[in-house]
């Protein structure tokens, strides 16, 4: 497979979620056949489908198989079709035809499946019919493995949505509810490798736990001397400077000059807007049943991003 093969496609850049909105309500009013709308994680991209869609739609998210999305097609003829992180769908031959199918630019497409017609036969579900459903694709990343799935994305609009780290910052404000942990990621935004709504929420649930969540969370964005140093100065138990510098040498980080080279490297050029958080926190059954799927989003892996 070549180079330009593995790359994700050319597409609509999108950088603000004001936009990113416009476009999701084009969609949620059927002026898209197809939208193919990609980011990275924790940015919200499901959220703001799910507040433009008014109606009831056929949402498919995690797992399923080709046959199971065609049941499901069926089932929910005529809505929206929201395929949420399903990325073995595009990657089978059998799932790229159907969506094929389902994607033509015809008002009615004909979708069809002629194996497995016991299973069909049994729950009423007929081998071939018509539906009006637009379809929109969510996901982290979209490889263009062959011509079938370039005819795919050829067909609607693939949307890259790539908000700087302030823009997600200055969104989760909208929702988020600890100051604290707000206010600590607004200082370092300049080192989150990959900006994410998840970083809060995970801090938040550390926090909860008694755990040093300052340090954990540093963890997930540096390594070496940087997230010594960056540890350090998060850590309330040193007061000052002399203490921060005392301890990177108790603990083999370096020289003192090797110190203050990575502290200067680590200040942020330019500090995010003070908000003042209004948000209840979420009561615990919902707050365990929220932070349980974004685990299962991460694949139980704390440390990707």
């Amino acid at each position: 497979m070549t180079q330009a093969a593995r790359a994700a496609p050319l597409g609509i850049r999108v950088t603000t979620y004001t936009d990113l909105e416009k476009i999701v309500a084009a969609f949620a009013r059927g002026a898209l056949n197809l939208l193919i709308l990609l980011g990275g994680h924790g940015l919200g991209k499901s959220r703001s489908v799910r507040q433009a869609l008014t109606g009831p739609a056929c949402w498919l998210e995690g797992n399923t198989s080709v046959f199971g999305l065609y049941c499901q097609l069926w089932r929910h003829r005529h809505q929206p079709v929201i395929l949420d992180d399903l990325d073995g769908l595009y990657a089978s031959r059998d799932g790229i035809r159907l969506l094929k199918c389902l994607t033509q630019t015809e008002p009615s497409k004909q979708v069809s499946w002629h194996t497995e017609a016991p299973t069909l036969l049994r729950d009423r579900i007929p081998q071939e019919f018509s539906t009006t459903s637009q379809v929109a694709i969510i996901a982290n990343e979209w490889q263009t493995l062959n011509r079938d799935v370039a005819a795919l994305q050829d067909r609607g609009h693939v949307v890259v949505f790539e908000p700087s780290a302030l823009t997600v910052h200055l969104r989760t404000a909208e929702w988020f509810w600890d100051q604290e942990i707000f206010d600590f990621l607004g200082a370092r935004l300049h080192v989150l490798q990959e900006a994410s709504m998840r970083h809060y929420v995970a801090a938040w649930e550390l926090k909860q736990a008694g755990l040093d969540w300052r340090s954990l969370l540093l963890s997930r964005c540096l390594s070496g001397r940087a997230l010594l140093v960056a540890q350090l100065q998060a850590d309330p138990r040193y007061g000052s400077e002399a203490e921060r510098v005392q301890a990177f040498l108790a603990q083999g980080g370096g020289a003192r000059s090797t110190y203050f080279n990575w502290s200067r490297k680590l200040q942020a050029p330019a500090a995010a807007p003070a908000i003042r958080l209004n948000n209840p926190p979420p009561a615990r059954r919902a707050a365990d049943e929220r932070i349980q799927r974004l685990l299962r989003k991460w694949g139980g892996h704390f440390g990707d991003n």
